[in-house]
């Protein structure tokens, strides 16, 4: 007599075809090589930066400052490392919060590295604050002076490049790239006549 063996329910079989999943996987886990050491990254550059938005003439102090690490390849040329050889320097141009401080954003020596071949850096006093404030580092200007009684502006100085600007300073500052007669120029007018400026449009 054949005896007939009744089929295993569905729900055995299930739970035997998950038993031997999770054995297969435990088994490849096991046999799975350990993760190689993760790679530490490299130091990073300490680098000076704005601890907040920062105007030209700005006199920086070590709560203006803050100090952020940066790859080597994104530290900017001329950038400081040290807060304390800042303090007491003077911006020559507006700086962004986190933005680097570098040598070109200050008054003194890194300022000539803006000038082209045959120029010198010539200050300018403005009378009016308010004209002085028009203007910003890379702008374009002409200077005018209006000796004392003349019926009319003289151009003084045409399409003088602006290395800094420094109207909050208190006297209308400007830095301007000129050759050495224009800033000759600029100096005598400046001790008999009022100097302003105007923005000529783009050629």
């Amino acid at each position: 007599m054949v005896r007939l063996r009744r089929p295993r329910s569905p729900a055995t079989l299930l739970r035997r075809c998950l038993a031997a999943a999770l054995a297969v996987g435990a088994l490849v886990l096991a046999l799975r090589p350990p993760p190689a050491p993760a790679t530490p990254p490299p130091p990073g550059t300490p680098v000076v930066t704005a601890a907040a938005d920062l105007t030209a003439g700005t006199v920086l102090t070590p709560d203006l400052l803050r100090t952020v690490e940066l790859p080597p390849a994104a530290v900017p040329a001329g950038a400081a490392a040290d807060p304390a050889s800042l303090e007491g320097r003077v911006l020559a141009a507006p700086l962004r919060a986190g933005e680097p401080v570098t040598d070109v954003r200050l008054l003194g020596p890194g300022l000539t590295a803006l000038l082209p071949p045959g120029q010198v850096a010539a200050p300018v006093r403005l009378a009016d604050l308010a004209v002085a404030g028009l203007a910003a580092a890379g702008d374009r200007v002409d200077v005018l002076a209006t000796a004392p009684g003349a019926a009319r502006a003289e151009v003084v100085a045409s399409a003088a490049l602006v290395l800094a600007a420094l109207p909050d300073d208190g006297g209308g500052l400007l830095v301007l790239a000129v050759d050495e007669a224009t800033a000759a120029t600029l100096a005598a007018a400046a001790t008999t006549a009022t100097l302003t400026l105007s923005l000529p449009g783009s050629p």
